[in-house]
């Protein structure tokens, strides 16, 4: 049961002269809790708006993410990208023991069944793109991508998905010369952080995993995420529009699909929704990585 009164506080912190309608968890979160609130301005006016507090992990890995994010959001929505407006940080822990910031609530819903597969893959890529030709000296607040990442294994290993191959060939490269400039990465574009309304993009949403570094870390792992849920022609065509859009040296792309490839270990289980999917899942990850090893 969510209870009320601290967005009520919130409400007022916000605008004196605004009041609280009603307030609700959204699902979907998983690094951040994720509450909608609906207000009632002076004039009569209702506004929907988005609390989002993050997560323990992501607090530790950033002490400043909610910041970060909110600073972030302001210059992409100055930029002109498909980001929900932000409209209050409070890093004063007052009301909630944590930072948090408020956003605009963007009417949309995310969509894993397009009826113009082509069309759908082409914004996807067209956004993408659009990150990619921000270059990370707009963005010195957020951190830089890791390149000390291969230095230790860790203690397990997921052997159903290899990982123990995969970290022998990236072992044998890392650190990689990096051959592309900085740009700012989402850190997690994929069609769940896409807000869709009908055949357009509205938002793109849950950046508290961005950096700046090589954007084919980002392509990568968008690849990955499309193969999983649309299959590997709708990957080459998702990977070929991009290629399209942005010129980049595209020789390093294998070994951030291994990368890629990494992130979902032993968290297959959890994130596929039967066992059926999860055997898909599986079948493509390995296509995945072969074609990397293989190039």
């Amino acid at each position: 049961m969510l209870t009320t009164e601290p967005f009520e506080r919130l409400v007022q912190k916000m605008d004196s002269h605004s009041r609280l309608v009603r307030a609700w968890p959204l699902t979907g979160g998983v690094s951040a809790q994720i509450v909608a609130i609906e207000m009632a301005h002076a004039d009569g006016q209702t506004q929907k708006m988005i609390v989002r507090l993050h997560g323990e992990i992501d607090r530790q890995q950033n002490p400043q993410v909610a910041a970060d994010e909110f600073k972030l959001l302001q210059h992409l929505k100055s930029a002109g990208l498909a980001v929900p407006a932000p409209y209050y940080l409070d890093t004063s822990c007052e009301i909630f023991p944590i930072p948090y910031l408020v956003i605009e609530f963007v009417e949309g819903a995310t969509d894993f069944a397009p009826k113009n597969l082509p069309g759908y893959l082409r914004q996807i890529a067209t956004h993408l793109a659009q990150i990619h030709q921000l270059p990370a000296a707009d963005f010195d607040f957020l951190p830089r991508q890791a390149d000390n990442k291969f230095k230790q294994r860790p203690a397990k290993m997921d052997d159903s998905i290899g990982e123990g191959r995969i970290r022998d060939v990236l072992e044998s490269v890392w650190p990689l010369t990096q051959h592309n400039p900085s740009v700012l990465l989402h850190g997690d574009f994929w069609p769940g952080n896409l807000l869709w309304r009908g055949s357009q993009v509205m938002a793109i949403i849950d950046w508290e995993d961005a950096r700046t570094g090589d954007p084919l870390a980002d392509l990568a792992n968008s690849r990955l995420e499309i193969l999983w849920a649309f299959g590997v022609e709708a990957m080459l065509e998702f990977t070929q529009i991009y290629q399209s859009l942005i010129t980049l040296d595209y020789t390093n792309l294998p070994y951030w699909d291994l990368c890629a490839a990494l992130r979902p270990a032993f968290k297959i289980p959890e994130w596929a929704t039967d066992e059926a999917a999860e055997k898909r899942m599986r079948e493509r990850h390995r296509w995945f990585v072969a074609q990397a090893i293989e190039k």
